[in-house]
């Protein structure tokens, strides 16, 4: 809905079939082990994630029906508590002094 598309359009313009073709011969070319091509979704929440956004934005952004299948990736967040903490702190430092 978000790029108005028409219900005989696609959204991308590559098939499955040639996706997967593509995976494998850049997997063959960079000599590395081919993922899934669902394993590129992992990767893009993972990069939103170290991007900064919130849990319940990337769950709108990727469609998840629950922010508990967000959470699942909650390992990566970790770091985000100790950069906001010194953030927090560090605002907080600036209105005291």
């Amino acid at each position: 809905m978000l790029y108005e598309i028409k219900e005989n359009e696609r959204l991308f313009p590559v098939t499955k079939s040639y996706l997967h073709h593509e995976m494998d011969r850049g997997s063959q070319i960079a000599n590395v082990k081919r993922i899934r091509i669902h394993d590129l979704r992992h990767s893009a929440i993972s990069l939103l994630i170290e991007m900064g956004f919130s849990a319940l934005a990337i769950a709108d952004r990727v469609g998840h029906e629950s922010i508990d299948i967000t959470y699942r990736y909650a390992h990566l967040f970790p770091n985000k508590q100790t950069e906001m903490a010194e953030k927090l702190n560090l605002e907080g430092g600036e209105r005291f002094e």
